[in-house]
């Protein structure tokens, strides 16, 4: 455990949570100066009703509201930096747990797991004690998914590029990483529907009847309304006049109304939620960046102005909310026909930016998983950043290659080498050996190295390829699906992946467990000579050693490894490590010995 980088995000909470104390209480006295001046304010009225003063009254008025509203402003932005630096705090707070023992205030991505994915079930990419539970840092639910996407499927190799030199520069950059993660941090316990019906809004705007001729009307109502309210104190027929004007704007409010309920379903809350977001691409926009991804993001939303977008549109929808309250949205709507003119420009808007906002978030959301994997690239900095290989054959090298979710104190390492060629190698070993560990080891930092990802080594190269895996096959109920019928349909799978997916490599382990050792030896064997038949490559773990005699046969093909045991004293002892050759040691019967149960000989 990096005792260096713990200490750093234990620094940072402790005076992130300082400030966050320091803010609460100019909050808290601004409060209660807030109740002096309401308290000032009742007793001028007193005084003034006594004193029969209407000049005192009104002056006392004027200045206790006006200093209460300067008061209110004040304690609101205290409040706002107080829950700011909390939200810091608890970033912070948030990597001490993921270090020290994998927590995560995010979502482990549960909802994106499919076992009939290629890969992402048998190398737990997705769900509890994932792989997507140890790096990500998205609050979004475009983020999520756009951080899913990355680790569901292989980059090119210039996207690959591009995203390490974005991840190398945002490491650097550990409080602005901090401060952005802050600033997003609300989107982490929000609706996750909310932004989606928010896009689909924006994204279908409509023609209010009227809506030419209301824009002009807009600009002289409120003159006309108040005319006819100042000539009715002095001329009595006009009262009929501001009645009947009253009348009508109230009527244009009330036959759009169907317009004004559908807005202020979907946008009626989300005003706070859209000036949140102001201020987080304010803050993409505001850093310079060196590396190109990175540059391009930022470019991007300044060239569509995206924080301005989107502070306008929040503006517009607090405008729009002030009818809430009953008595000032009634004085609003007789006055300026308040709810149609809102309606009316947040349409305006809607024409003018919908596909820039959306655009936008699709933005952050990359910008999000380059966070997430940075997180790893800050947190474990022994990891390293592959090289991606070229040439047509396959290439997978790497030296201390370890398994990213098993604490580094449990951890064993090894080295493997597969240089820009075709082949498949026969893993076998003892039960609880490491065959699948290794297989699970291999696959999980290829899903990394080819997300753009430091991996879990400390020299790796390895080709774009595409990981297929079969290791935990399971029967199912709901589909009438046998343990051996579900293999079949892996299987069925990988060979004709192998045919139609560029740079298929496999990971197998033990095949055709379904059914009797014969017909399991007999089928592995004729699955792999059918593989090595299409120039496959990949690896495969078995406890049958017949299938290692395949080496033999394909001397240039196919390669043996094994992890073995030493049995001391009655005794198992594993270490782990990769070793070339058959394996000759195996420890079923002392297991089944472990629990009572003697196995003879025949």
């Amino acid at each position: 455990m990096n005792q260096h980088i713990l200490s750093h995000y234990q620094q940072a909470a402790s005076q992130a949570a300082a400030e966050a104390a320091n803010f609460k209480k100019k909050a808290d006295t601004y409060s209660l100066m807030r109740l002096a001046v309401f308290a000032l304010l009742i007793a001028g009225i007193c005084v003034g009703i006594m004193g029969n003063s209407f000049t005192l009254i009104a002056l006392v008025t004027i200045l206790c509201l006006a200093i209460f509203a300067w008061l209110v402003s004040q304690q609101s932005g205290f409040e706002r930096e107080r829950d700011y630096y909390l939200g810091l705090s608890k970033v912070n707070q948030n990597e001490i747990a993921s270090i020290s023992h994998k927590g995560n205030l995010y979502s482990n991505g549960v909802q994106f797991q499919d076992e009939k994915h290629f890969y992402t079930s048998d190398l737990d990419i997705f769900g509890n004690a994932s792989l997507f539970q140890l790096m990500n840092r998205a609050a979004t639910v475009p983020g999520n998914r756009k951080l899913a996407a990355w680790l569901s499927s292989p980059a090119d190799k210039e996207t690959i590029l591009l995203r390490q030199e974005a991840v190398k520069e945002l490491s650097v950059k550990k409080n602005w990483k901090a401060e952005m993660q802050t600033l997003l941090l609300f989107a982490n316990t929000a609706d996750a529907n909310e932004l989606s019906r928010l896009i689909t809004y924006l994204n279908n705007p409509v023609d209010i009847p009227g809506e030419k001729w209301l824009k002009k009307y807009f600009n002289i109502a409120p003159f006309i309304m108040a005319a006819a309210v100042t000539l009715a104190f002095f001329v009595g027929e006009f009262k009929i006049v501001a009645l009947l004007i009253g009348v009508l704007h109230g009527q244009f409010v009330l036959s759009r109304q169907k317009h004004v309920r559908k807005a202020e379903l979907i946008v009626g809350k989300i005003g706070a939620t859209l000036a949140a977001y102001a201020r987080t691409f304010k803050k993409a926009e505001d850093e310079q960046w060196q590396s190109a991804y990175c540059q391009n993001i930022s470019v991007q939303l300044k060239e569509k102005q995206t924080s301005a977008q989107i502070k306008e549109l929040s503006r517009l929808v607090n405008n729009f909310n002030a009818r809430l309250n009953m008595l000032v949205g009634t004085v609003l709507n007789l006055f300026f026909l308040w709810d149609l003119k809102q309606i009316i420009a947040i349409e305006d808007w809607k024409r003018s930016n919908r596909q820039n906002l959306e655009d936008a978030f699709e933005v952050i959301a990359g910008l999000e998983a380059l966070i997430s994997i940075a997180g790893l690239h800050i947190n474990y900095p022994e990891w390293t950043i592959p090289h991606i290989a070229d040439g047509d054959g396959y290439t997978f090298t790497a030296t201390q290659i370890a398994h990213p979710l098993i604490s580094a104190e449990k951890r064993v390492a090894n080295s493997y080498q597969l240089i820009d060629t075709h082949k498949i190698d026969i893993i076998t070993g003892s039960n609880m050996a490491g065959k699948s560990t290794f297989l699970r080891t291999i696959g999980i930092n290829t899903v990394l190295a080819l997300s753009g990802a430091p991996v879990c080594a400390k020299a790796m190269e390895v080709s774009v390829i595409n990981i297929i895996s079969y290791m935990r096959i399971k029967d199912s109920l709901n589909e009438s699906t046998s343990t051996f019928k579900a293999e079949l349909d892996r299987l069925q799978m990988l060979l004709g992946a192998v045919e139609t997916v560029p740079k298929v490599f496999f990971l197998i382990d033990e095949m055709l467990r379904g059914t009797n050792s014969v017909d399991k030896y007999l089928g592995s064997k004729a699955v792999i000579e059918q593989l090595i038949a299409k120039n496959a490559v990949g690896m495969v773990a078995t406890h049958d050693l017949q299938i290692a005699q395949l080496e033999k046969k394909y001397p240039g093909y196919v390669r043996n490894y094994y992890f073995d045991i030493q049995v001391i004293d009655g005794e198992m002892l594993f270490d782990y490590k990769l070793k070339h050759g058959e394996c000759k040691t195996f420890n079923a019967s002392l297991l089944l010995k472990r629990i009572g149960i003697e196995v003879g000989s025949e």
